[in-house]
């Protein structure tokens, strides 16, 4: 007996689609589905053809709808155990930290005198002051002038002067996970890491098992194929908006921010448009080569209630992504911010309609976005302040200033999901900044800019917060022009948002290394202030005699000598002062680009050849453009796999 289905079952099942939603589905099929003949549908009824065809289908929705389920409970045990690790870290770290400090109270009462009281070997640092390298100053460290390809593949060859320790099992794999491959220069794609990789790759794996699995690949069964691609589309819709939104409760539950999900959030985008792609096509064969031989015309099928919403969802997230492809971001950045807020939203009412199972979804996806946006950036995270804007010497680029009394105190509550700028802020964390007297396309506006000034101590009762804004198009040229004749501005200041892998990151490690690239100084400057505190800290937990010097190493690379000038030299003096290394090269435009994977390595096999009481650890994190970023993770890659205790973070920056 042939028990492939009708175009009549097909129908049916059409109709039976619509009414099963995941909370009836244990129910069985209503009343109203009729077989061939019009009588009401019964499963496994004997000398029933169609019936037959139709129990193949509707047991495929059913399971379908059963299935469906499991996805979200899958994505909460990842994001538990994520959270289980992040916060076990924190356990840890707070651990060794009491045990330090209680270490140093009992060698503070062994040696009330003083006079025995362990000091850091000198050999650390012996200088009181830093070692500036700026080329032209005096002891010069004469700059590596490499050719682009020859810079992005030196830090992966190990020099001959580095002390090779036996590196273990565990090392060799940090390695291969820290390692960033070269771009694919054929459509010019930048790479993320392998472990980054490998947790996108994971995510993709999980929405083909939940697409493909138990999916009969027959032609009279492809709408089951085609109804499963657009459950699982609207089952990824809250992960998408909640890895999007700037106020969500994963940072407090793994410790990563929007900015660190960002890369999840856009293959999360990209698969999702593939599963539409899928669930338009699959719903366009069913009718070719099923529904098509029975009558129905295409222009019929697809101006149908449901097809014609189907359709207005696919074109609208199919423009959202292609307006958010990297080289339409950057020429139309503004453009681009518009129609991310409008087409989400119409794409969002289009598929309510659409289809009742994507209702809960869809419900859920539309509160993230508003909560985000009405409740936090519009109401509880903003804050109008008036601020002094400069224009640097090369003319291109603007200081912002803005004195930000501080607000003490607070409910729990707020503290941890209404924290706003007069709470204060962190390094590395950064506000959207909004300057309605710009232009009237800029009231609704916010860009982000990394927070350039050291975060303010809990003793602070007023902060300073100076940001470093590039002219790039749009709104920063607006701002430079509007430089050149006011001195004075009211901006609108939503934030403080960031993560704080690289504060963990410096804290743990014995010496710290922090590389900046052009404007990534501002992510670094207040790093390297958070840095020093830390290891004054700790040293204090040590002994009241140890020194910081040397432990802290600033890697500052400048276009133009011009830029220098964003940071004051009383700023880099005070910082020299306290004894952090500063190497700054000449110039690129002057003297080439630096082997800056050379400087990383070279500073911590020196450091490490002199650190006295066990293996050193070095924390490294660097911000800046993507080539400067991947040679320095690939050096700290080689360094591991030479058995040197290295972590690195990368702090990118750029639309």
């Amino acid at each position: 007996m042939d028990l492939a289905p009708s175009s009549s079952d097909i129908q049916a099942a059409l109709r039976y689609s619509l009414v099963a939603t995941w909370s009836s589905i244990s129910e069985g099929p209503p009343l109203s589905i009729t077989n061939a003949a019009g009588e009401p549908f019964k499963p496994g009824a004997s000398g029933q053809r169609d019936s037959a065809g139709l129990g193949k289908l509707i047991h495929g929705i059913h399971f379908s709808r059963r299935f469906i389920l499991s996805f979200q409970l899958v994505i909460l045990t990842v994001l538990l155990a994520y959270t289980v690790v992040h916060w076990g870290k924190k356990v840890l770290r707070w651990k060794k930290r009491q045990a330090a400090a209680k270490w140093s109270r009992d060698v503070t009462y062994s040696y009330k005198d003083g006079s025995n009281v362990p000091r850091m070997d000198e050999s650390h640092g012996s200088s009181s002051s830093s070692s500036s390298t700026l080329e032209g100053t005096a002891s010069p460290t004469q700059p590596l002038k490499v050719d682009p390809v020859q810079e992005e593949r030196s830090p992966l060859l190990r020099s001959p002067h580095v002390k090779t320790r036996k590196a273990s099992v565990l090392k060799i794999l940090r390695a291969w996970m820290v390692y960033q491959p070269q771009p694919l220069s054929i459509i010019n794609k930048t790479l993320p890491s392998n472990a980054t990789t490998l947790a996108v790759l994971a995510l993709i794996g999980i929405d083909i098992f939940y697409t493909l699995y138990k999916v009969p690949f027959t032609v009279p069964m492809l709408f089951v194929f085609a109804d499963r691609a657009g459950l699982v589309f609207v089952a990824n819709l809250p992960l998408l908006y909640l890895l999007a939104a700037k106020n969500q409760p994963v940072k407090l539950l793994t410790g990563y921010s929007y900015e660190s999900l960002n890369i999840f959030h856009r293959r999360l985008g990209e698969v999702m448009c593939l599963l539409a792609l899928l669930h338009g096509v699959g719903m366009l064969g069913v009718w070719y080569t099923l529904l098509r031989p029975a009558g129905l015309g295409l222009a019929r099928f697809l101006l149908s209630k449901i097809i014609l919403l189907g359709i207005g969802a696919f074109v609208a997230y199919e423009a959202l992504y292609f307006t958010s492809l990297g080289s339409f971001r950057q020429r139309w950045y503004e453009l681009f911010l518009g129609l991310h807020i409008v087409l989400q939203v119409a794409a969002l009412i289009l598929l309510w309609f659409h289809h009742s199972n994507s209702r809960v979804y869809v419900g859920v996806a539309l509160a993230i976005f508003l909560i985000d946006r009405l409740v936090y950036r519009f109401t509880l995270k903003t804050k109008t302040t008036r601020a002094s804007i400069e224009l640097k010497e090369d003319k291109s680029t603007v200081t912002l200033h803005a004195g930000i009394p501080l607000v003490k105190g607070g409910s729990a509550l707020r503290k941890v999901f209404g924290r706003d700028i007069t709470n204060g802020w962190k390094a590395t964390e950064h506000v959207f900044l909004t300057v309605p007297s710009l232009a009237r396309k800029h009231i609704i506006q916010a860009h982000p800019f990394t927070i350039a000034s050291r975060a303010p101590m809990p003793s602070d009762t007023e902060a300073s917060l100076d940001l470093i804004i590039r002219a790039q198009d749009g709104f920063s040229s607006d701002l430079v022009r509007h430089a050149n004749s006011q001195s004075t501005v009211s901006v609108r200041l939503d934030g403080p948002y960031g993560s704080q892998t690289a504060v963990d990151l410096l804290q743990e490690s014995d010496f710290s290394i922090i590389v900046a690239g052009g404007s990534g100084i501002a992510v670094a400057w207040p790093l390297v202030w958070s840095a020093l505190e830390r290891h004054q800290e700790k040293d204090l937990e040590i002994s009241a005699g140890a020194r910081t010097t040397q432990r802290i190493c600033l890697v500052w690379v400048v276009h133009e000598r011009s830029h220098l000038s964003w940071i004051s030299t009383e700023q880099m003096d005070e910082l020299k002062a306290r004894g952090v290394d500063t190497i700054i090269p000449e110039p690129t435009n002057e003297k080439g680009r630096p082997n800056v994977g050379h400087i990383v390595e070279s500073w911590i096999i020196k450091r490490d050849g002199v650190y006295q009481g066990g293996q050193a650890s070095f924390g490294v994190v660097c911000s800046g453009p993507d080539g400067m970023n991947r040679a320095v993770r690939n050096t700290c890659s080689s360094l591991l796999r030479s058995g040197y205790d290295v972590r690195v973070d990368i702090e990118k920056f750029g639309w």
